[in-house]
């Protein structure tokens, strides 16, 4: 994925960086997550650039964060109409968009990528930024499943690298998992945390494992509810009514797996599977695997384990 126009090489400094105030924000990659980064960041007074390779992407994304701060003001400045006004216009005023990373990162405190779930893309993607962002400019990824240690290993700044995991959709869910890998600095640590802080967000220190706390628990116990299907334990109408009444879930894990989509489970799972294929937890799922196969995702596609009209 070619996020450069232009090349350009700096030397950087290897030395520890003090605590940085994170003021100018670069996200890489226009699709969902990355917008809705874009817009916590820039409604909580961050100037925020969203890249990606396609300007109509960008042009999509920025339509969006402004539909959903207009719904936000609505909401929130219904008695106060002028603030609420004013609200958006700093807040759109705060977003830019642009399809060159090499350019925008010179003058960027940190860099969150959003991009598709592939180590090598990601990995070409931070070596080329390495090259040319500033000394102080910290990287963070938002992948929910690869290892940050092996994403940083294409850069030279292996202590201004770490994870900042956001839910979707990002304007609604609180939590960030703030990861750091064995070589992040306490410095650029205690930096994430702050800015998660300043998004508004609750965040939790994660180590460097896969899925992190949430995925590491929530993947297993639906690929547990899979196979009770799988065996006839429970239809999945059940299975899902059980954890909603007995456990207050708001979704059951049929229902949450549509709606995160299988193919992102299925993708999640086989590398997991890949790396510990004795561990019966990270075990291949046959109705899985043929939904996929199937093209049946769940929500985005129309279909999963449910129909959607």
């Amino acid at each position: 994925m070619a996020f450069f126009t232009h090349h350009i090489c700096r030397g950087l400094s290897s030395s520890a960086v003090r605590h940085v105030v994170i003021k100018n924000v670069t996200i890489i990659g226009g699709g969902q997550m990355g917008a809705g980064i874009a817009q916590v960041a820039a409604s909580t007074g961050h100037a925020v650039t969203l890249v990606d390779t396609n300007e109509d992407i960008l042009k999509k994304a920025v339509k969006g964060i402004e539909g959903n701060l207009k719904r936000v003001v609505k909401k929130k400045f219904a008695d106060k109409p002028e603030a609420g006004e004013e609200f958006l216009q700093k807040a759109m005023q705060n977003v830019s968009i642009s399809t060159d990373a090499g350019s925008v990162v010179q003058g960027t405190d940190l860099v969150v990528e959003a991009i598709v779930e592939n180590l090598k893309v990601k990995q070409d993607l931070f070596g080329g930024l390495d090259k040319v962002a500033p000394a102080h400019t910290i990287f963070a990824s938002n992948t929910s499943s690869l290892s940050i240690t092996d994403i940083a290993s294409s850069t030279s700044r292996l202590d201004r690298f770490g994870g900042l995991h956001f839910f979707n959709p990002v304007p609604v869910m609180r939590l960030v998992e703030v990861i750091a890998t064995s070589s992040t600095s306490q410095e650029t640590f205690d930096s994430l945390l702050n800015f998660s802080k300043m998004l508004g967000k609750t965040s939790v220190s994660c180590k460097d494992t896969p899925g992190f706390i949430v995925n590491r628990l929530l993947l297993p116990y639906i690929l547990d509810a899979v196979r009770m299907y799988e065996r006839g334990d429970g239809s999945k109408e059940d299975i899902d009514i059980a954890m909603k009444l007995g456990c207050g879930y708001p979704m059951g894990p049929f229902e949450l797996s549509d709606y995160v989509g299988l193919d992102t489970m299925k993708f999640i799972m086989d590398g997991w599977s890949a790396a510990n294929p004795d561990n019966p937890m990270f075990a291949q799922s046959e109705v899985l695997n043929k939904l996929v196969a199937e093209g049946k995702f769940g929500k985005k596609t129309g279909e999963g384990f449910y129909k959607y009209k």
